[in-house]
């Protein structure tokens, strides 16, 4: 196998923890047991060696490097990793030379690794395509990022994606413990006591990343006690200051977006605990206070509607508020916002109304206004008969007259009976009554009316049929 670290990324790599503790084999890998299970379709791929190449897309700390180099060791194909960051359109040619002799002498392909993929551009990326077309280059690329924002389609559509979930904590407290023991690459030959509180508090702070565990644990050993029997007391004093700040799985791009959902599902869903947590979050991660407000505002009104008109004035008033107050202060404000939205009562009746009539428009042959709602305030629409004959709704009874505001009128809103959306439907309903009336009253007008022109009718066309 191939081996093309530089010599001061080598020297740095070999002294980590998490590098050395690497697995050779697939029994030794920790986690991701949907892939790499018994009978499950990597461990197949591996196994058969028949690899395809690969995006490998999951969270810091996951174990994609790790995989990446087990496959190359377990394949025995030549393997060239590179970092995307700092590598060049140039390394990857060259990689894709060698490659190419090696394809021509052997018949075997090359497994490129990159590191972060998502960070090379589209040159980058389409200077690969058509040798992994080939099969002279196995992709394996690893991102943080959800490859189908950040990768061109075409190279996607030539790999395979894979996800890998982070960690459990089962996995991670088995990384650690596997490290303490092994004497071969671990630290079992170091005469260390750790205590279980020390290593659950690790486990619990590193949110599923491997590498953040072992390297924590590393340092840990390195400034921990010795005492005068050469043990190494590790507690969980040396874990807390080796960790530090807990890591928060949240980034500017795909986990924003994930978070801000799971944020607005929980508001819709009436979860205000859920909702506050998901708040927290983005405050903890640095999230624009204000990108928040907005999404509140937009809640307020698409899921809470009309049910609670008020729900859409709080969100307002927090997002100008926030505006003016900013951090930290600001927090306190999102959060009564949030918890007004997530326990107000929900309709979606205005979303949908919106959605319903915008597809009529776009679909159905546009509707012409009636000449007496036309505007009317300009010389000549008189002799247009714009404007006439519109009748002035509050000069009636309960400030309605029936009169036709569209032709071809449908349904588009349809209140619930939540909230204040039970008294809009039941001032709907008694529209619907008063129009029934003015109906049935104009019915007997015209009834009346009828009859007195038929009368008169009759009387004419007696004296008509017979002259004196």
């Amino acid at each position: 196998m191939e081996d093309l670290f530089e010599p001061e990324q080598q020297n740095f790599e070999r002294n980590s923890l998490s590098v050395k503790m690497r697995p050779e084999i697939l029994d030794e890998y920790v986690g991701q047991q949907h892939l790499l299970g018994e009978g499950k379709i990597l461990r197949k791929l591996i196994e058969k060696d028949n690899i395809p190449s690969m995006i490998l897309f999951g969270p810091p700390g996951c174990g994609k490097t790790a995989l990446a180099f087990l496959i190359a060791h377990q394949t025995k194909k030549p393997f060239y990793p590179l970092n995307a960051v700092t590598s060049t359109v140039s390394d990857v040619r060259e990689v894709i030379k060698i490659a190419r002799e090696k394809f021509s002498q052997t018949g075997k392909s090359t497994i490129l690794f990159l590191d972060e993929i998502s960070h090379f551009n589209k040159l980058q990326q389409d200077a690969l395509m058509r040798d992994v077309e080939e099969g002279i280059i196995i992709l394996i690329g690893t991102t943080t990022h959800n490859p189908y924002f950040y990768i061109n389609t075409p190279l996607l559509s030539r790999c395979t994606v894979f996800e890998l979930k982070p960690l459990t904590d089962e996995d991670i407290e088995r990384i650690i413990k596997n490290a303490i023991k092994d004497r071969k690459k671990g630290l079992g030959n170091y005469n260390l006591k750790i205590t279980e509180e020390a290593i659950k508090y690790i486990v619990k702070s590193s949110e599923g990343d491997a590498r953040k565990s072992l390297n924590t644990l590393e340092i840990g050993v390195s400034i921990a006690p010795v005492n005068s029997d050469g043990v190494i007391n590790f507690d969980i004093d040396i874990a807390r200051e080796c960790m530090q700040k807990k890591y928060l799985l949240y980034d500017r791009e795909d986990r924003h977006y994930d978070t801000i959902s799971a944020f607005i599902k929980s508001m819709r869903g009436s979860d205000p605990d859920a909702a506050i947590y998901y708040l927290a979050k983005m405050i903890a991660s640095g999230e624009d206070p204000k990108f928040i407000a907005r999404r509140i505002l937009i809640c307020a009104s698409e899921d809470v509607g009309n049910a609670d008109p008020q729900a859409l004035l709080i969100a307002n008033a927090c997002y100008q508020a926030v505006e003016v107050i900013g951090m930290p202060e600001s927090r306190i404000i999102l959060a009564q916002a949030t918890i007004y939205v997530a326990t107000a009562p929900k309709s979606n009746s205005s979303y949908l109304a919106i959605e319903k009539a915008i597809e009529d428009v776009e679909s159905e042959k546009t509707k012409v206004v009636p000449e007496y709602l036309q505007h009317g305030g300009y010389k000549g629409a008189e002799e247009l008969k714009r404007g006439q004959g519109y009748i002035y709704p509050h000069d009636y009874p309960y400030h309605y007259y029936p009169q036709k505001y569209v032709y071809g009128e449908k349904n588009f809103y349809i209140p619930t009976d939540i909230g204040y959306e039970k008294r809009i439907k039941s001032y709907l309903n008694f529209i619907e009554r008063l129009k029934k009336e003015y109906e049935k009253r104009g019915n007997k007008e015209r009834n009346k009316e009828q009859k007195r022109k038929d009368g008169e009718g009759g009387m004419e066309g007696k004296k008509y049929c017979n002259p004196k």
